[in-house]
């Protein structure tokens, strides 16, 4: 017995055997069995890897046969043209579109893409099929155990990658943070001086998106010893307002004033050196000078121009630039939870640094939230193996 589950001339069909058990395949018209995919997906059948990897090959063979291509003749080239095509970051034109209205895999999708595609092609080279393509797909191999003993010792400089159409694996050290070097390849791939800003000050002032986008000029008191004399170094005044047009709002209601054009009080933020200077940048590059609503963050088009960005047109603006950068859809908050983590290193742990550093209402809530350990920290490492008695 056997149900049709996908329509096209290339589709997967499901087989539902006399025990039970299912197995997926390839069929083509008019009926029959696409001998290739059936040698390799006969090997996971039953394993519950048939039908994902199904699906996956299917789409591949049909991309082959719009580009006038075949299994016997593809090349490495073609393949990452492939990937591309379906949503990673490769240097090869694409040609014509593929899956129009489809959304692109994301990284867990195309990594895998890329174990399917190999284990495909390596399937193919055993009957002789291939072979050249089958053995730049497995030059690069799983690292043995005296690889891994070399390469720590700087020995060995081979390119021991298991999949190479697999995309970078992006490492995030807990699931709230932002992954390894984000702000790293989100600068370069945003559009805007105003945008590096938002990055940079997310990255090093740890703020809440509606503190951010709640700032006026004002409180801004960007050099060494400024008139409000609560802070030798710069720093920002991160102060609670209602009514703003664009509906930002800080969670902190610490009292402050304006006296005499000065601020003081609200919740002190210090300010790095990379945010004065994304800051001046942005200032005398990109605000308008028509603004008179005094706030930092400014709409930069349509008909809403010049006026206060609101904190959801920075979390739009955070997805698409990580969608662009390979990392995902990024949320402003994944920052704040970075910069404490950050915070809590630097400072060997110490709460009350970590919650005036972030403006925390406590150390507890330092404690509950951000003071996870890293499982491959060496320290925690150690820990344990002296309770195992190692």
């Amino acid at each position: 017995m056997a149900r049709r589950l996908s329509i096209g001339q290339l589709r997967v069909q499901e087989i539902i055997h006399g025990d039970g058990r299912r197995s997926h395949t390839i069929v083509q018209p008019p009926g029959g069995v696409h001998a290739g995919a059936e040698r390799f997906l006969s090997q996971y059948a039953g394993t519950g890897s048939d039908r994902p990897y199904a699906y996956l090959l299917v789409d591949h063979l049909r991309w082959l046969e719009h580009e006038g291509l075949a299994p016997e003749s593809v090349g490495f080239r073609d393949l990452e043209r492939y990937m591309g095509a379906v949503g990673a970051k490769v240097a090869a034109p694409l040609r014509s579109p593929w899956r129009v209205g489809k959304r692109p895999y994301g990284n867990s999708a195309l990594s895998s893409a890329a174990s399917c595609l190999k284990g495909f092609y390596l399937r193919q080279a055993e009957l002789g099929i291939n072979t050249e393509l089958a053995e730049t797909l497995d030059k690069r191999r799983m690292p043995t155990r005296q690889d891994r003993d070399r390469a720590l010792l700087g020995h060995i400089t081979k390119d021991m990658a298991a999949k190479p159409l697999a995309p970078r694996r992006i490492r995030r050290r807990h699931p709230k943070m932002l992954p390894d070097g984000a702000r790293g390849l989100l600068l370069p791939v945003v559009n805007s001086a105003r945008d590096r800003l938002v990055v940079d000050w997310l990255s090093d002032g740890g703020f809440r998106v509606g503190e951010l986008c709640g700032l006026h000029l004002c409180d801004l008191h960007l050099r060494e010893g400024a008139s409000c004399g609560e802070c030798r170094t710069p720093h920002v005044h991160v102060c609670h307002r209602e009514g703003l047009p664009n509906g930002a709002r800080a969670k902190t209601k610490r009292p402050w004033e304006l006296t005499d054009g000065t601020i003081r009080g609200g919740l002190i933020k210090r300010v790095s050196p990379a945010m004065i200077h994304t800051y001046f940048d942005y200032l005398t590059g990109e605000y308008p000078r028509s603004a008179s609503h005094g706030m930092l963050l400014v709409q930069q088009h349509g008909a809403d121009r010049g006026l206060p960005w609101a904190p959801e047109g920075v979390r739009k603006m955070i997805a698409r630039a990580s969608a662009r950068a390979g990392l995902g859809k990024l949320r402003p908050h994944a920052f704040r939870h970075s910069f404490a983590t950050a915070v809590l290193d630097a400072s060997d742990g110490n709460l009350v640094v970590t919650r005036d550093a972030g403006g925390w209402a406590s150390t507890q809530v330092v404690d509950e939230i951000y003071a996870h350990v890293d499982v491959n920290d060496p320290v925690f490492n150690a820990a344990l193996l002296k309770t195992w008695g190692e």
